[in-house]
């Protein structure tokens, strides 16, 4: 997915050959190095950036191309909120913007009811906090690579649409590099126990040996703890999301990495 958008095909009108041009990701590294700054001061290394910038792009490709089959069964192709919630609604791993949810009046009547202890309600703005929400007061900075990457789906959006696929990439990114250089700090991923299903009446099985797990390579940090590198964001990935969503932006994430080290 992040590789058939690296290279789009351009026809020149020069002749009868066709040139291939080679694009930059929608969303810029330097725009990823500002939101890790915004949350730590530690050096970001350029395959990390790339790499939470590819995070970032199969994760919105994967909420617009649900948006987009919500639209089309209405015989639309301009995207509305509606189709944002459709998508979150019927695939479960992308809905990771709850800090944005909080934000945006279209997940407003959503969210539910939230009481205190002594029964009150609890309202939106006690719930938002008294200051912004991480990644909210920033997220106009992803207009532009939203724009570019719904033009890339074949879909246009309203302007509350945009709204919100833009602060869903800005809270996701933040949280991304606040994890990263968690990762930093602790010196890798720390897992505090893991769910097997039981059989009533039957014993617990046997715990999977570790090195049967495919993301235990991330789970060990290696490398200096002043900068955040490549494996660092990959193994953030594996704090934010889950499923194939997850598999598929460590992938794609890896073989960016990989790509800017090798230039």
């Amino acid at each position: 997915m992040t590789t058939q958008l690296l290279r789009t095909e351009r026809t020149e009108r020069s002749g009868p050959q066709t040139a291939s041009v080679v694009t930059d990701l929608p969303f810029k590294p330097q725009l990823v190095k500002a939101v890790f700054r915004d949350v730590t001061s530690l050096h970001i290394s350029r395959p990390a950036a790339w790499a939470a910038a590819s995070v970032t792009l199969t994760l919105l490709t994967e909420i617009i191309d649900g948006a987009k089959n919500a639209a089309v069964e209405e015989a639309r192709t301009r995207l509305i909120p509606k189709d944002l919630i459709s998508a979150i609604d019927r695939n479960i791993e992308v809905e990771v913007g709850s800090a944005w949810y909080l934000h945006s009046p279209t997940f407003h009547g959503l969210m539910g009811e939230v009481r205190n202890a002594d029964g009150a309600l609890v309202s939106l703005r006690e719930r938002r906090g008294a200051r912004t929400p991480s990644g909210v007061a920033g997220a106009h900075r992803f207009e532009a690579g939203v724009r570019r990457l719904l033009g890339s789906r074949g879909v246009r959006a309203v302007p509350a649409m945009v709204r919100d696929l833009d602060g869903i990439a800005s809270v996701f990114l933040t949280a991304l590099a606040r994890d990263a250089a968690k990762v930093v700090r602790e010196g890798g991923v720390k897992r505090f126990g893991t769910v097997s299903p039981v059989v009533p009446g039957e014993p617990a099985p046997a715990p999977a040996p570790l090195l049967k797990d495919p993301l235990l390579a991330l789970s060990t940090r290696r490398g200096d703890g002043r900068t955040v590198g490549a494996d660092d964001v990959l193994a953030a990935v594996t704090m934010q999301l889950f499923g194939d969503l997850r598999q598929r932006a460590i992938t794609e994430a890896a073989e960016m990495a990989r790509n800017t080290s090798a230039n």
